[in-house]
């Protein structure tokens, strides 16, 4: 795992002669198995099985599946250049690769046309989660003879409702910051795995009972194409002269069963050793599954809905599948209500990952200085991006409001970003092919050498089949091209507008504190200009440095060094290589962050040791942090979202998780009012040597024999010397106590063993 340090450097002293100290570490990451990893893909790329086969249908008829297909396994294609791009080490997914290889002004109109991506994903997935929810309502409703089925309108307004219910909930979960988990992916994935594998086995025997047939063969004269599907083609004899075209439409309306793949360039920096093997493994899995999946309900669904039936649930196909099945009505409405929620709990984890992903893009374009810092600032609270949040939270709701619960209106909106995003990612990779030759970890296959030039074959035919795809869908898609395009250039003139007003106040910095920033090998106390036994301060938020200001107050100079550790936590837009450059790592918060806790140090005349350590998990980093520097304590603020007690259990969790030789530390939890809360991570009682145990056992024989016939156990003569020590200090000879422990140190020095585990008090 590399690492990036910046040394410690004096750059001098000012008031108080506080030493103006930097140093920025590593990601300390927390890395998780390729299933994990797999599992976080699959909820998101997964999704899109409840709607894409429906979806495709209703532009292209019975043969959809066919294309649902051949869109799956075009995907391995599509994730094969994902791969290659982490494999060069390419942070931050399309965003990163395209501005590394076609510059600034080409980044900023595909992050544009990735951002019109994540803005569709929660309305899309929510809609849908809603849709399946009203059509098991509908039928529950017939079932039991309330009433009819719900009429369209009513299903409409039912989806767009919970829609916004879900992003309302998951915009104020990211508010407070309460992060995705890959364990939570892993169960629902599992959960979805078992409905899955029932789906199938039923479905099976469904068609093996009633001796379904496959679907029209993909051939263009068994294509619908209805005015709807051709768009601005409509009035065009160009679909019906050349099947290609025809062949190429079709794939365009059947490309949204592909989304998600921007997903794992994100989740890569996140898997555990070696990485790109892992990668290529979580790829499979992704592949295999979604396959399966994907595809297969769209055959079931064709094989088994009649079709004047399956009109009424193109936006609810699952649904209308488990209703079609053979067997009993009651167990036929219980699968239907199993798979609604298995359908919610990933849909719904789509719309988080939408708000999520679209955060992290956002904050790495403005950690480039494309967004100015006003859209970065930490919320008074919680301390996270909420001004980000806020905005795409805003635009996914008016989205949401305009579809009146529409998911084909949404449908064909998101095809527009997610084709574009793929064909500019695959553009990108080509470009650099060439702009960074040379041996590659993972390169797509089909590559021929020609005079000493490689011509990358395989590379070459899937980015011209992206941007085929996606021009047929400009002229299919006429809602689709205006709605995204607008979306594309509005955006890339806020960026433009943006980033210029960013370079004219660059100057507004001056008033904060400069530090020099360099490169080195790792975290040390040395480095860091610490000694062991450290008092770790882990800050996040100017506003409330409150727990800094009681260890300055209590704290005598000289006799313990103070690091302030800042966690700069890695989004998963910001994964794809493995090394962070330092404005990267360091930018206008930390540096107002820092500024602030030197202003403090200054006003009481101590000195302090700042750190800025890059981890994708709070707990970890700080752990981490303080077992390279040798801390003994950490001093943590309260936090606005949880308790003391439930800090101290997460961090007591994650410590559990270092390993074997855990070092002990002291956790001190402080509150705004003054109150503290002390905490021992790790056993409590002392390693003792037999040395000690021996001696302290012939005190014991010794004051029994005096005291008899009182009874006297060990930890009376232990808690009776501690007195005696306390006692003495508190007669005000410190000093000599301190004399004599130094020179019992100094004579046992040579004597003592190193302990695997030294309580630190």
């Amino acid at each position: 795992m590399s690492t990036i340090t910046n040394p410690p450097v004096a750059a001098g002293s000012r008031g108080g002669g506080v030493p103006r100290v930097i140093v920025a570490t590593t990601a300390l990451l927390t890395f998780i198995s390729f299933w994990r990893a797999a599992a976080i893909v699959l909820n998101d790329l997964a999704s899109s099985a409840y709607y894409a086969g429906g979806e495709a249908e209703a532009y292209i008829g019975k043969t959809a599946p066919w294309f649902i297909l051949a869109i799956m396994l075009f995907s391995y294609a599509v994730r094969a250049v994902y791969v290659e791009s982490c494999s060069m080490f390419v942070r931050g997914g399309v965003y990163r690769a395209v501005k590394s290889a076609l510059g600034g002004t080409l980044a900023k109109f595909s992050v544009s046309a990735l951002m019109f991506d994540y803005v569709l994903t929660g309305p899309i997935s929510g809609v849908a989660a809603g849709q399946y929810l009203a059509g098991l309502i509908s039928d529950l409703l017939v079932h039991m003879h309330i009433s009819g089925p719900l009429a369209p309108a009513s299903i409409s307004l039912i989806s767009a409702g919970f829609a916004v219910v879900v992003t309302a909930y998951f915009w104020w979960e990211n508010t407070k910051g309460v992060s995705e988990s890959s364990e939570k992916a892993l169960h629902i994935m599992k959960l979805v795995t078992v409905m899955v594998v029932m789906l199938i086995g039923w479905c099976t025997y469904t068609v093996i009972v009633r001796h379904s047939s496959l679907p029209p063969w993909p051939h263009p004269r068994n294509l619908r194409l209805g005015p709807s599907a051709l768009g601005w083609l409509a009035h065009s004899s160009l679909p019906h002269m050349f099947g290609i075209i025809a062949i190429f439409i079709a794939l365009g309306h059947s490309v949204l069963a592909m989304s998600g793949e921007e997903s794992l360039a994100q989740v890569y920096r996140e898997i555990e050793s070696p990485k790109l093997q892992n990668l290529r493994k979580a790829g499979l899995v992704i592949f295999i599954y979604s396959l399966v999946f994907t595809s297969l309900v769209s055959f079931f669904a064709v094989m088994i809905i009649p079709d004047d039936v399956r009109q009424h649930f193109l936006e609810n196909l699952i649904g209308g599948l488990a209703m079609s099945l053979e067997g009993p009505i009651l167990v036929r409405l219980l699968f239907h209500a199993f798979v609604v929620v298995v359908g919610t709990l990933i849909l719904a984890g789509a719309v988080n990952t939408a708000i999520v992903g679209s955060n992290g893009v956002l904050n790495r374009v403005s950690e480039d200085g494309v967004l100015s810092d006003w859209f970065r600032q930490p919320h008074p609270r919680f301390g996270t991006s909420y001004r980000i949040i806020n905005i795409v939270v805003f635009l996914q709701i008016v989205t949401i409001i305009i579809s009146r619960g529409d998911v084909t209106f949404l449908a064909n909106l998101y095809a527009f970003g997610v084709i574009w995003s793929f064909a500019m990612n695959g553009l990108s990779v080509l470009v650099l092919r060439y702009t960074r030759p040379g041996q590659r970890d993972f390169q797509v296959p089909l590559n021929f050498t020609i005079n000493g030039v490689q011509v990358p074959v395989g590379l070459g035919l899937i980015t011209l089949t992206l941007f085929l795809i996606a021009f047929v869908n400009l002229f299919t898609k006429p809602v689709a091209t205006v709605a995204g395009g607008a979306f594309s250039i509005l955006l890339y003139i806020v960026f433009t507008i943006s980033e210029r007003r960013g370079h004219h106040t660059n100057a507004a910095r001056v008033e904060m504190d400069q530090f020099n920033l360099a490169l080195e090998g790792e975290l040390t106390p040395e480095g860091v200009g610490a000694r062991p036994g450290n008092i770790l301060i882990p800050v996040s938020n100017h506003y409330a440095l409150y727990h800094l200001g009681n260890v300055l107050d209590r704290i005598k100079p000289g006799r313990r060094d103070i690091v302030v550790l800042h966690i700069r936590l890695l989004r998963r837009s910001a994964s794809g290589e493995n090394e962070l450059d330092v404005d990267q790592l360091f930018g206008s918060i930390e540096q107002h962050l820092f500024s602030q806790a030197l202003s403090m140090a200054e006003k009481r005349g101590k000195s302090i040791r700042l750190a800025v350590v890059a981890a994708n998990d709070l707990w970890d980093g700080i752990l981490r942090a303080a077992t390279a520097l040798k801390s003994s304590t950490i001093v943590l603020g309260h936090s606005a979202k949880e308790t003391t007690e439930e800090q101290a259990r997460q961090i007591g969790d994650r410590w559990e998780q270092l390993g074997d030789q855990k070092p002990q530390f002291n956790l001190e939890i402080h509150l705004a009012n003054g109150d503290k809360v002390y905490k021992v991570l790790g056993p409590h009682a002392p390693n003792l040597t037999g040395n000690e145990v021996n001696l302290l056992h012939r005190l014991w024989l010794r004051f029994s024999e005096m005291l008899a016939p009182q009874e006297l156990h060990h930890h009376d003569v232990v808690h009776f010397a501690l007195e005696e020590v306390q006692k003495e200090l508190d007669d005000g000879h410190e000093d000599e106590v301190v004399k004599r422990l130094r020179a019992h140190l100094d004579a046992n020095q040579s004597k003592r063993k190193p302990m695997p585990q030294d309580k630190l008090n």
